[in-house]
């Protein structure tokens, strides 16, 4: 056997080792491409990682050394003792309001505001309110004695209060019931709704009532509702 027959190669097996070849080569060269690019891009970002810790520790110490936590606390404690201390102070207003009327002072009840009542030692502010309400609700006081129908004035507080009071009854409104509704009657505290459709009935019975003489027989009313209602009917 001659050794260039181990040498020899067809057309077809001598394209396919060219391809090879060529394939080889190309797969090195990229290779060492790769090689030399990575090592430079890990250089240049490790550098950066440590130029920004450099920045980092830089920019940490810098903040400690120039916003000290003891001496700005103590700035705000020295600039807060020259603030004004208001709360400590009551205003004029609020001082004068808060003050007692001396023994022996008379508050007329159909007249005063909030602002007077809270001055009459025993009634705060939820008195003074519910005193107000239920003044509105009556149409005025004809005397001292309702105060202790006020919701919440138990005996004890009406004794120690009634002595500071007086009831004007020419400012008293007076109930029209000739012209009201039963509704309309039936929203004063002293009529409950069975006695206001009564009241209702007679007036278009009668057409007009003249007194409580067209009252004072009828079951609904008695002698109680008689002492109650009389300071504030009107039969015009």
């Amino acid at each position: 056997m001659n050794w260039r027959d181990l040498f020899y190669f067809s057309k077809g097996e001598r394209r396919a080792l060219t391809v090879l070849l060529l394939l080889i080569t190309l797969s090195f060269l990229i290779l060492q491409l790769t090689e030399e690019k990575i090592p430079s891009e890990y250089k240049e970002e490790k550098g950066t990682e440590k130029h920004l810790s450099v920045q980092h520790d830089t920019i940490k110490k810098t903040t400690k050394q120039s916003v000290p936590v003891k001496a700005t606390k103590s700035s705000y404690r020295k600039k807060k003792e020259f603030l004004p201390r208001e709360t400590k102070i009551p205003s004029e207003r609020n001082f004068f309001s808060s003050q007692k009327y001396p023994k022996g002072t008379i508050v007329e009840l159909n007249s005063a505001d909030t602002t007077i009542l809270k001055k009459v030692p025993g009634i705060g502010s939820t008195f003074a309110r519910r005193i107000i309400r239920f003044r509105n609700l009556l149409g005025g006081f004809y005397s001292v004695t309702q105060l202790s129908e006020v919701y919440g004035i138990d005996y004890e507080r009406y004794e120690s209060i009634k002595s500071w009071f007086s009831a004007d009854q020419s400012s008293i409104r007076l109930i029209k019931i000739n012209h009201l509704s039963a509704r309309e009657l039936a929203k004063h505290p002293y009529i409950n709704y069975k006695q206001a459709k009564t009241i209702e009935r007679l007036v278009k019975q009668k057409s007009r009532l003249t007194g409580w003489e067209n009252l004072q027989l009828l079951e609904e009313f008695t002698e109680t509702d008689k002492e109650r209602l009389v300071p504030y009917l009107s039969f015009e």
